[in-house]
C-alpha cells in the first residue's frame, strides 16, 4: 500500500511540474461573435440552431438547442446568462442549461446586441444587425447605437452617435449596420459593415466619441451604390469592412473583417483599447474559420467546422406544446393522430411568398411516401379566415390542413415563415427548418425522410 500511495504521489508531482494546458477563450467562431459565461466560452452555430460550450481547450462540453433558437448569430455575456442576438433580431435570454428566461423585439428593423458591466450594473447595447439587413430609410435623428436595460428596453437618454443618411435613404440600414461590443468599463466599440472605421464611445448615457481607428483601406469612404430596384428585388454595391467584434482576456479588442471587398477571406485586427492603435493584423486562411487567445493575448486559429464536428446531435426533444386545432371542416386534430408516422409540421400564411413558392414542393414530396410512414401537417397563421381558405382554394394541397388563427407564433416562437418541423414516429423534433430553401432544400428533406421512416 505504501508503495502505491508513493507511486500516485510521484505521478502527481511530475503532472504538476509539467507544463500547463493553454487556457483558450473563444472569440469568433464562423462570423459570430462568442461569449464567456461560468468559464466556458459559449458560441452560437446558426446552421444546426443551436449553442454551443467550449472548454479552455476548446473541447464541446454543452449544446443548447430550443424552440426559441432559430437562427442564432451573436452570444454575449450578461452575467451569469446568455444573450443571445437572432438573424431576424430579437434579443433572447438563457441560463446556462438552456432554459429561456426573457425575449425582446428588435427596436430597429433588425439588431445585433452586445452586454456587460456598466456604471450602474449589467446593460445591453444594441446596433443594427451585419448579419441581416434590410432597405429601409431613416431619420438623421436616429441613434446609431442605443443602450438597453437588460429587459431589452432602451435606457431614457441612451444613445450614442447618430446615424449616417446616405444619398439613396433607404440604404441607410446597411449604411449603419455594424458590429458592437463592450468592455468591463462600460466602454461601447463600434464597427460599421461597409466603412473602415472602427469607434470607442465613453461609458456614459450619452457616450462621447473617445476614438476613431482606420486601416487606410480606402482612399475616400464612398457610401453604398443603389445597383438594382425592381419591385422586391434590390441589389446594392459595397465593400463588407468589419463583421464583428470582441474584447478579449487580456483586454485588448479584436475586430474580425473582410480582407477583401466581398469577404471571401478574412482579416482579424487587434487594438489597443486606450488609444485605438492597430497592434496586430491577420489574413486568416479558409479553414481559420475560428479565433481564440490565451489570457496573454496569443492568438490560435482553429477550423469551425471541425470544433463543431465534435459537438454531438444530442437526444431529440419532444415536440411540443401538442397541438389540437381544428381542420377546413371544423374538426379537431390532435398531435396524437398521427403517432407512429414521420410528421412535418408546416406553419404558413395566405400573405407569405416564399410560403406560395413551397407548397407545391411539400405536395410533391407527401406524394412521394406511403401514408402510413408519413405525414404532412400545414398550420394556417392567418387571421383572415376568407384569405386562408382562398390560398387553399389556388393550391388544393393532398395533406392536413390546420387553422391556427394567428396564434402560433406565441405558441411556437417562430422567427419568420414557412417555419417547419420534422418529427420521427415518437413526436421529437429531427430538425427545425426556417424559410424556404428551395428545391435543394427539399431533396436533403427527402432523404432524411428516407432514412427515417426506415427506422422501426
Amino acid at each position: 500500500m505504501a508503495r502505491g500511495s508513493g507511486a500516485a504521489l510521484l505521478a502527481a508531482l511530475l503532472t504538476a511540474c509539467g507544463p500547463a494546458a493553454p487556457s483558450l477563450t473563444l472569440l469568433f467562431l464562423g462570423r459570430s461573435p462568442a461569449a464567456t459565461v461560468g468559464g466556458h466560452s459559449w458560441a452560437p452555430d446558426p446552421d444546426s440552431s443551436r449553442i454551443v460550450a467550449f472548454d479552455g481547450a476548446l473541447r464541446v462540453v454543452k449544446t443548447l438547442t430550443s424552440a426559441r433558437l432559430a437562427t442564432p448569430m451573436a452570444v454575449a455575456p450578461l452575467g451569469s446568462e446568455l444573450l443571445v442576438s437572432e438573424r431576424t433580431g430579437e434579443g433572447v435570454v438563457f441560463d446556462t442549461s438552456g432554459r429561456p428566461l426573457r425575449e425582446w423585439e428588435s427596436l430597429d428593423p433588425v439588431d445585433v446586441y452586445a452586454a456587460g458591466a456598466g456604471p450602474g450594473g449589467d446593460r445591453v447595447v444594441s446596433a443594427r444587425s451585419p448579419y441581416n439587413v434590410e432597405f429601409i430609410a431613416e431619420r438623421d435623428t436616429a441613434p446609431l447605437v442605443r443602450l438597453l436595460d437588460t429587459l431589452g428596453r432602451p435606457v431614457s437618454g441612451g444613445r450614442i452617435g447618430t446615424v449616417h443618411v446616405p444619398a439613396v435613404p433607404f440604404l441607410a440600414q446597411l449604411a449603419n449596420a455594424g458590429a458592437v461590443a463592450t468592455d468591463a468599463s462600460g466602454a461601447v466599440y463600434f464597427a460599421p459593415l461597409v466603412r473602415d472605421a472602427i469607434e470607442k464611445y465613453e461609458a456614459t448615457e450619452q457616450g462621447a466619441l473617445r476614438w476613431r481607428a482606420s486601416r487606410g483601406l480606402f482612399a475616400i469612404e464612398s457610401d453604398p451604390v443603389l445597383v438594382t430596384l425592381r419591385g422586391r428585388d434590390i441589389a446594392a454595391r459595397y465593400a463588407v469592412v468589419n463583421i464583428a467584434l470582441a474584447v478579449g482576456p487580456d483586454g485588448r479588442l479584436y475586430a474580425l473583417g473582410g480582407s477583401d471587398s466581398a469577404a471571401t477571406t478574412l482579416r482579424l485586427d487587434v487594438l489597443d483599447t486606450a488609444s485605438g492603435k492597430i497592434l496586430e493584423t491577420r489574413v486568416l486562411g479558409p479553414r481559420e474559420t475560428a479565433v481564440a487567445v490565451t489570457r496573454d493575448g496569443r492568438i490560435e486559429t482553429f477550423d469551425a467546422d471541425t470544433l463543431l464536428a465534435r459537438a454531438a446531435g444530442g437526444r431529440r426533444e419532444p415536440f411540443g406544446p401538442p397541438f389540437a386545432l381544428p381542420d377546413l371542416r371544423g374538426d379537431t386534430v390532435r398531435l396524437s393522430d398521427f403517432a407512429g408516422k414521420v410528421t412535418l409540421v408546416n406553419v404558413w400564411a395566405s400573405w407569405c411568398d416564399p410560403c406560395r413558392e413551397e407548397f407545391p414542393h411539400m405536395a410533391a414530396l407527401y406524394r412521394e411516401f406511403g401514408r402510413a410512414d408519413l405525414a404532412i401537417v400545414a398550420i394556417s397563421d392567418d387571421v383572415d379566415l376568407g384569405k386562408m381558405q382562398g390560398f387553399v382554394r389556388a393550391f388544393r394541397p393532398p395533406f392536413t390542413i390546420l387553422v391556427g388563427a394567428g396564434r402560433m407564433k406565441q405558441t411556437y416562437h417562430y422567427r419568420g415563415l414557412p417555419y417547419s418541423l420534422l418529427l420521427d414516429r415518437h413526436g421529437r423534433v429531427i430538425e427545425r427548418i426556417f424559410g424556404f430553401g428551395g428545391p435543394e432544400e427539399f431533396a436533403t428533406l427527402r432523404r432524411t425522410i428516407a432514412n427515417e421512416v426506415r427506422v422501426p
